[in-house]
């Protein structure tokens, strides 16, 4: 399987220059930044809860607030994976890359 096209080191080395112009890098730890990212991830939930999937299919047309909401929780969880993974020096890539060939190995392909 070939490798995916997940290159995270750009936006970890811009996630990296905002902690630290800010000093925030004692408190980028694991634990803090696997804390935040569970916050994130409540965040983002609380959003889908309670919508059917008919619902959120229509809420970038019903709500465009709601909409643009969505996608901000989505990046916060998206930016405290990436801060997470370059403190604790896990490569992305390889490791995405990596456990889609592991899934690919379990669950092959149904034969026909």
């Amino acid at each position: 399987m070939p490798t995916p096209p997940l290159d995270l080191s750009p936006l970890q080395a811009q996630l990296r220059a905002f902690a630290q112009v800010r000093n925030w890098q004692p408190h980028h730890t694991p634990r803090n930044l696997l804390l935040a990212l569970v916050g994130e991830v409540g965040e983002l939930a609380e959003i889908l809860q309670w919508r059917s999937d008919a619902e959120l299919a229509a809420l970038a047309q019903d709500n465009p607030a709601e909409w643009e909401h969505l996608g901000e929780e989505l990046a916060d969880v998206q930016i405290y994976l990436a801060r997470l993974a370059d403190v604790l020096g896990v490569d992305m890539a390889a490791a995405v890359a990596d456990k889609l060939d592991k899934n690919a190995r379990k669950y092959p392909e149904p034969q026909s």
